[in-house]
């Protein structure tokens, strides 16, 4: 074999590589640049939590962090853009974090809020505590909604919880170690963890176990990683269902005994004593050493405020479409959880579907399902009335204003998909310190 043969046998290889690893790349920033370009078409360019921020003089556009997303490549949330990663589709992060983890240049930052939409996120130390004694957070009122995290965070408060109270001297017959207020995965993972610890606990949740989770769509998919709870070691559910994650932890209650109050609320939470606090619900009293807030940051929904609201036909959560057979249903709301609850409905029932929304247009709303209600619009199947509010809820009709004109519609259900209230006046009763986070960690 001649010199240049030889060259040309070891360099084509090469050479072809070189050419289909840029095609690839040049697909990847095509892609990239429509995913982004969308977001800002439609307003979609504000993330919901966590998520990354990525220094271009620091980034080699390397794609570890394109991949290593989880949403990846069902959502393409990161991606490549002249040579830099890019967050180009900001309202399908899901705070994961993966992306800062392998990329190799230290390019990526974790923050919450963005310079023109602050996020409220109590101040909370290392250990879970906060800055008023005995009381403690984890999960999504932290800032972490995501499973994984949640359950991370509520193990670790609990060991933290475990220390601070080791230091003191039980006190009273009806006095608990610890307080747990909410049964969502943080919840979960501190009930457990209390348990394993050998702390008197009473855990309180006001709707069931499971928390926002339970209340998911049927059959809705939940990203999780493995994940290490008390008492039970490594789970690995990596994309599973709400119901199999449910049924996991039900099966969890049974096993390990775990003594949850369902239907109560909590009211209010005042120092009765040194190192002792008082918890008031609304359907008893407790005295305890330390109180772990493993609460959502809307667990509270936000109502309509109008008359009629109090009937029994008015929800505010949406589970299984199945229950709307045969019925005229309307749903409130402008968001995906609105727009995904009307089109399940829609495409599973024989049911006659009404979309009301405030504003001109669904900003709020990923492409894909504003994609998937107009199809449904299109064919019929839906009725959507923009720039409409509802004013009065009869018993089988429903009273809105559509611009300035009075609408009546026939009505046998309504769904309230407004969100929910941040419990930020709770937190300021207790004291606790709330700092508002313009993109910074």
């Amino acid at each position: 074999m001649t010199i240049s043969a030889a060259y040309l046998f070891y360099a084509l290889p090469l050479l072809l590589m070189f050419y289909f690893m840029n095609q690839r790349r040049r697909r990847l920033e095509k892609s990239s640049a429509a995913t982004w370009t969308e977001a800002q078409d439609t307003g979609m360019t504000q993330p919901a939590s966590l998520h990354p921020v990525i220094d271009p003089a620091r980034c080699i556009g390397c794609e570890s962090c394109v991949h290593a997303c989880p949403e990846f490549p069902a959502h393409q949330v990161l991606g490549i853009i002249r040579n830099k990663a890019t967050l180009v589709s900001p309202t399908d992060c899901i705070g994961h974090g993966a992306c800062k983890t392998v990329c190799p240049v230290d390019a990526i930052t974790l923050v919450f809020g963005t310079a023109e939409r602050g996020v409220d996120i109590p101040q909370v130390n290392p250990d879970f505590s906060t800055n008023i004694p005995g009381i403690y957070i984890a999960g999504e009122l932290g800032g972490m909604g995501l499973i994984k995290n949640a359950i991370s965070q509520g193990r670790q408060a609990m060991s933290g919880i475990a220390g601070y109270i080791g230091k003191q001297q039980r006190k009273g017959p009806d006095l608990v170690d610890v307080c747990i207020i909410g049964a969502g995965p943080a919840g979960i993972a501190a009930t457990l963890g209390a348990i394993e610890q050998k702390l008197s606990y009473v855990t309180i949740e006001q709707n069931k176990l499971g928390g926002t989770v339970a209340n998911f769509p049927r059959g809705k998919l939940v990203m999780t990683a493995p994940a290490e709870l008390p008492l039970v070691g490594k789970v690995h559910f990596k994309e599973t269902s709400k119901e199999k994650l449910v049924s996991f932890w039900n099966e969890l209650e049974r096993r390990e005994k775990m003594q949850v109050h369902y239907n109560e609320r909590l009211q209010k939470v005042e120092r009765c004593a040194e190192d002792q606090l008082h918890v008031v619900t609304d359907r008893g009293e407790y005295r305890t050493r330390a109180l772990l807030l493993a609460i959502g940051r809307r667990g509270t929904p936000r109502k309509l405020g109008v008359p009629g609201e109090e009937r029994s036909k008015v929800a505010y959560t949406f589970t299984d479409p199945r229950q709307y057979e045969n019925c005229a249903v309307l749903i409130v709301g402008g968001g995906d959880s609105a727009i995904e609850a009307a089109c399940s409905i829609a495409e599973e029932c024989n049911a006659d579907v009404s979309l009301s929304y405030r504003s001109q247009a669904f900003t709020r709303a990923k492409a894909k399902n504003r994609q998937r209600l107009a199809k449904l619009e299109s064919d019929g199947r839906i009725r959507v009335l923009l720039e409409s509010t509802v004013t009065a809820i009869d018993e089988k009709s429903v009273l809105l204003k559509q611009r300035d004109d009075p609408v009546e519609i026939v009505n046998d259900r309504i769904i309230v998909c407004a969100g929910g209230i941040l419990p930020d006046a709770m937190l300021k009763e207790m004291g606790i310190q709330v700092e508002a986070k313009y993109g910074t960690a």
